[in-house]
């Protein structure tokens, strides 16, 4: 039988870690940087990062031993990333004391809130627990969770946010912003083809390509690009003829007329067409380009400067991220005996049992809640 298919008896569940895999949720499995790694957290992560690889559950058996590319089977790269990623939980609280940081005085009323209102939902205490061990979680862990998440904000805000030493100028964020490949650019678009009407293959499927318009249409662009190029390349202020250009001629707009993008686009590789991306990203900001085609007619596009503001937030995550793994690098988990007694594949075949059992009382509530709403007496 596939696993997962026999629901555990959730009455006589006391803690989920132990049911599914064998060892107390307080059991410490590894240690970093003097902080205690338990086997809760290694499993919860276990879960997350099996759940979020995998798209059906039936498959499991043949996963755990894939090669991943790297030397490392899918069992063992799922156990190394679950434990770096406790690791990292259980490190940021000690990184945080450090720079005088502990968690936000409202945390713990706004985790109890939340706690009253998933209990309220769930109908019970208990199946508030039932419904947190189907993610592989407890209450404590679940507070854990949201607590180191509070340092993690805090920390960066100090280490990273507006006033402090590490804000990051506009330049260190325009130079991030260019190395991921992210450009911004205007364009006129005069269309070749009716967009209205997609080409299709012998099996009905679009091809990306569409119904082209006449000839003489298409000459009557082509020129009107010519011209629109030429008074843009003997304009004084190029920028401000063209959007006068671009609101006028521009076929790039929405169903209700209004332009598209009028305010640039801001693309990363891949995103947009081609011809547009490669003739976009070899301009200057402030740059006009030649008439450039793709499946959709003849641009003329302007190159834009990238507006700080809006990757900022991604280069202060970017930092985190290194400094982050600057702890990991520096203080390694070290397993401890208990480690070995985890088994990967045993643990989450247990896991989808207990998820069973959690759904079908799930099911059993909702189904008795239905029934008593619909045998009440109507007014």
């Amino acid at each position: 039988s596939s696993q997962g298919d026999e629901p555990i008896d959730l009455a006589s569940v006391t803690d989920p870690y132990l049911t599914t895999a064998g060892l107390s949720g307080d059991t410490v499995v590894a240690r970093a940087g003097g902080a205690d790694i338990t086997a809760g957290s290694l499993l919860y992560w276990m879960a997350y990062l099996v759940d979020s690889s995998i798209q059906a559950p039936s498959s499991m058996d043949t996963v755990w031993e894939l090669d991943m590319g790297n030397g490392q089977t899918f069992e063992q790269g799922i156990l190394d990333a679950s434990l770096n990623n406790a690791a990292l939980y259980a490190l940021l609280p000690i990184q945080a004391q450090a720079e005088g940081i502990s968690v936000s005085p409202d945390l713990s009323q706004q985790v109890s809130d939340l706690m009253a209102s998933m209990e309220t939902q769930a109908g019970s205490a208990e199946l508030l627990d039932h419904s947190l061990w189907y993610n592989a979680l407890t209450p404590e862990l679940y507070t854990t969770l949201f607590e180191v998440n509070d340092l993690n904000s805090q920390l960066q805000e100090k280490l990273y946010g507006e006033g402090s030493a590490g804000y990051p100028t506009d330049d260190q964020v325009r130079s991030y912003a260019k190395d991921q490949g992210y450009y911004r650019a205007k364009h006129i678009l005069l269309k070749t083809v009716d967009t209205n009407s997609p080409l299709t293959d012998e099996n009905g499927n679009p091809t990306g390509e569409y119904e082209p318009l006449d000839e003489a249409t298409v000459a009557e662009k082509k020129a009107l690009a010519e011209d629109l190029l030429a008074q843009l390349q003997a304009a004084g202020d190029k920028e401000a003829l063209f959007d006068q250009l671009m609101a006028q001629y521009s076929e790039d707009t929405a169903s209700d007329g209004s332009l598209n993008g009028a305010d640039g686009y801001v693309a990363s590789p891949g995103q947009m067409v081609a011809p547009f991306e490669e003739a976009a990203q070899a301009l200057s900001d402030g740059e006009v380009s030649g008439i450039v085609e793709s499946v959709y007619g003849y641009h003329i596009i302007l190159r834009l400067p990238l507006d700080p503001a809006n990757f900022r937030s991604g280069y202060i995550a970017q930092q985190m991220t290194n400094l982050r793994q600057g702890w990991l690098d520096a203080n390694p988990p070290q397993p401890t005996q208990e480690l070995e007694r985890i088994d990967p594949s045993a643990f989450y075949g247990a896991l989808q049992s207990l998820r069973t059992a959690v759904q079908q009382e799930m099911e059993e509530q909702q189904a008795a809640a239905d029934g008593s709403a619909s045998s009440s007496p109507s007014e």
